[in-house]
């Protein structure tokens, strides 16, 4: 790796560098891994908090990878650990902002910090999830996220996007809570979104609800 690695932070800002080496970064850790078929909404880990990371080790590292392999077998710009059944607070990230700047990285324990109502600025965008295959619907989101979080190796790090990566940090942090982006929609529409999923067949290997 070259000048900086995932988990380092800017010296200016304080903010993690996840837009260097992302391809031979993402490339590492699906290479690694193993993917993994996903979780549907209906499935009790996606409907309750997850517990937290404590042990920071190679089991840990393990998960990371072969959430990676099951976000890219997957077509997904960002993975919960529970979409993959694992009931701990990490996701992944291979995601684009608005600017077509690839942002890659993992996050554990990830808090997403309040904004001031007179920064907010709400972006009206299309959003679909890998747990709701083959449904989309209008949400609502801040265009621009902070995530406070921890590293793999259990370093403090924060996250910032914008546009696109934004919802997707909210959304990712959504999943580590219980929270499904469905869950945010008006009855008529999660309904609506349910129906889509219901209809549709999706392109990767899910788990069953039994």
């Amino acid at each position: 790796m070259a000048q900086h690695e995932t988990d380092q932070q800017d010296i200016n800002d304080g903010f993690v560098v996840d837009t260097e080496n992302t391809e031979e970064r993402e490339q590492a850790y699906r290479e690694r891994g193993t993917a993994r078929p996903i979780t549907v909404v209906g499935n009790p880990v996606l409907h309750r908090e997850c517990q937290d990371v404590t042990e920071f080790d190679d089991k840990l590292a393990a998960l990371i990878d072969d959430m990676f392999a099951s976000q890219r077998a997957a077509e997904g710009v960002g993975l919960a650990a529970n979409q993959i059944g694992v009931d701990l607070k990490v996701f992944v990230y291979d995601c684009p902002d608005d600017d077509g700047v690839r942002h890659v990285g993992v996050v554990c324990n990830p808090v997403l910090e309040e904004l001031p109502q007179e920064g907010r600025n709400l972006d009206e965008a299309n959003e679909g999830c890998l747990s709701v295959p083959t449904a989309y619907a209008e949400l609502a989101r801040p265009d621009y996220a902070v995530v406070r979080g921890q590293d793999a190796e259990g370093n403090l790090i924060k996250v910032r996007g914008t546009g696109y990566f934004a919802r997707c940090l909210q959304h990712e942090t959504d999943h580590l809570y219980g929270r499904l982006y469905i869950d945010r929609l008006s009855k008529r529409d999660r309904k609506d979104a349910l129906k889509q999923m219901a209809e549709g067949t999706p392109r990767y290997e899910t788990v069953p609800n039994d």
